[in-house]
């Protein structure tokens, strides 16, 4: 087999090619700001901001949502001692944002798992530090000491996003845009409570209030709805996939990362939610949009609920993914990154 063969679901069979892939990477560095809430999808997205080529993650931050924060920060952290193959200078801020609305518990409790890998834990090190500050802080500054517009990627609710502005408005002068994974423009949700109507999704049923604040903002948004995923099921080829090139350390951490992901998703589809708005921020190329105007609801059983107005703000909404390309440019990444030892 060649290196990285891909075979029957994967299209792709010479994905060695990485130096011409990355040729074709954007020549200016871009500064990229990570806030995640320790979810498997959180953690390839940060996985795969650490080994893009040609941009600069100068911070991340990590909420306590769809994952609990304590793992989620000691994880991310490991993660970037293991992966940062760029030597970005990081450390992880610790969000103190609470909840409207929390995750529920089954489904947050695989952030503990994820920080006991044994891939992330072989020196028994951990070297990047904690940020001073909170989360909205943390971030506050790293925007301001920034040296150029920063790229904010938000992959879970927008709490410490909606505090920052609140606090510093004028971020939004140096945030050349969002890219967000929440809400949804359908009606379709996946928020199923006796005090929710069914049409939210849980970054934006987290905090109703916060996606407002946001959205009332001037900051340019790209989101990356419930529908903006359906071509990326978690299928059983693609855990297959990573199995077979395990040998590529980032192949074996990813592989890892979806085994959890029955313990909490049984008879239901998990979707690469939050890793398509990453790579979306990555390579906008993977995806078809269309602009739209749309606002939120924050009172009773409809809080948290996106819909399309005339009178919304101006927002960008991925209405579908390039399968080949999204795979073309995942594989090459995961194949880059450093070998152990």
């Amino acid at each position: 087999m060649d290196d990285l063969e891909l075979t029957g679901f994967f299209p792709y069979n010479n994905l060695g090619k990485t130096d011409l892939i990355h040729r074709k990477a954007r020549k200016n560095m871009k500064n990229f700001y990570l806030n995640h809430d320790s979810n498997m999808d959180d953690f390839t997205s940060l996985l795969l901001m650490l080994l893009a080529p040609d941009i600069k993650l100068i911070g991340v931050g990590v909420t306590d949502a769809d994952g609990y924060v304590e793992p989620g920060v000691s994880a991310s952290r490991k993660i970037i001692d293991r992966f940062n193959q760029r030597g970005d200078k990081l450390e992880v801020a610790r969000s103190n944002s609470r909840p409207i609305n929390q995750f529920p518990e089954a489904w947050r409790v695989s952030s503990f798992s994820v920080d006991h890998f044994p891939i992330l834990n072989e020196t028994g090190v951990v070297k990047t530090p904690i940020a001073k500050k909170p989360a909205h802080l943390d971030m506050i500054d790293k925007i301001h000491k920034a040296d150029g517009p920063v790229t904010l990627v938000f992959t879970g609710p927008l709490t410490d996003l909606a505090r920052a502005l609140e606090i510093d408005p004028s971020i939004q002068d140096k945030v050349e845009e969002l890219y967000w994974m929440g809400g949804s423009l359908n009606g379709h949700g996946n928020v199923f409570t006796p005090v929710s109507d069914d049409t939210q999704e849980w970054n934006a049923w987290w905090d109703p209030e916060a996606c407002k604040t946001v959205w009332d903002s001037k900051l340019k948004i790209q989101q990356v709805g419930l529908e903006s995923t359906e071509e990326l099921p978690l299928t059983d080829e693609m855990r297959q996939h990573f199995n077979q090139n395990r040998k590529y350390p980032a192949f074996e951490f990813v592989g890892y990362l979806y085994s959890l992901v029955n313990s909490f998703e049984v008879d239901s589809t998990y979707y690469l939610w939050d890793v398509l708005t990453t790579m979306s921020a990555l390579y906008p190329e993977i995806v078809t949009s269309r602009d739209t105007k749309s606002d939120v609801y924050t009172d009773g059983h409809r809080a948290g609920r996106f819909f399309e107005t005339e009178n919304g703000r101006p927002m960008t909404l991925v209405t579908s993914a390039n399968y080949d390309k999204f795979w073309e440019h995942f594989d090459s990444l995961c194949k880059n990154a450093k070998l152990l030892g």
